[in-house]
């Protein structure tokens, strides 16, 4: 009996020779994944391959290019403006100044009104203040005048001096009053104040957060 034979076995179940037998591999399944992974292959290159053509013969290149910088424009913000359309603010002869002191300084409102003549102002009355402000106005000064002149004329007359106080009344028509107040010491110089009203006349750009930044 063969070594190979398992014990109790034998006759037609006999083994015989010296060498095990060898079990060959399923060469099928092999072909058929090899298969497979060329015709995933095939598929991923015609789809590559078809992209490519209609993109050259649609310019696909450059209309994301075009895509691209359109939606760059859209985020970026546009330059960086004043206001659209500013009013044209009155020229001093323009504005017609009624000058009080509410202080107990003697001939003050005398004083600023020659003042605000000599740099062009139109200057009407010039008196104590009425009742109701004399000796009650603590700060520098009061503009008072129409709700038309708190963007035109008391602007500009603030120019004049710091500190003061708007306020509007129901007048009519655009004649504005300087109170004057207990903290009030001078007009600003006339340098200072040409100045203040040049940069009134044309205001500066305000910049806008993202200027500077590159969004693309």
């Amino acid at each position: 009996m063969s070594m190979l034979t398992p014990p109790g076995m034998g006759g037609k179940y006999r083994i015989t020779g010296s060498k095990y037998p060898r079990m060959r591999r399923n060469r099928g399944r092999r072909r058929i994944v090899l298969a497979v992974v060329a015709s995933v292959v095939a598929v991923g290159l015609i789809g590559w391959g078809t992209l490519q053509l209609i993109d050259v013969f649609t310019g696909g290149d450059k209309a994301r290019a075009a895509g691209s910088r359109d939606d760059c424009a859209a985020k970026r913000p546009g330059p960086s403006t004043g206001p659209s359309a500013p009013k044209a603010l009155p020229k001093p002869g323009d504005i017609k100044v009624n000058v009080y002191n509410a202080t107990p300084r003697g001939g003050l409102a005398k004083d600023v009104a020659a003042e605000l003549k000599k740099r062009g102002f139109t200057v009407g009355k010039v008196d104590n203040a009425p009742k109701e402000y004399d000796k009650k106005v603590k700060g520098t000064g009061i503009l008072l005048g129409p709700k038309s002149a708190t963007e035109s004329a008391m602007p500009v007359l603030g120019t004049q001096l710091a500190g003061t106080e708007s306020r509007t009344d129901a007048r009519k028509g655009g004649e504005v009053d300087l109170i004057l107040g207990t903290k009030f010491k001078d007009l600003a110089k006339k340098e200072d104040a040409d100045k203040a009203l040049a940069v009134l006349a044309k205001p500066q750009p305000t910049p806008s957060p993202s200027d500077g930044k590159k969004d693309c």
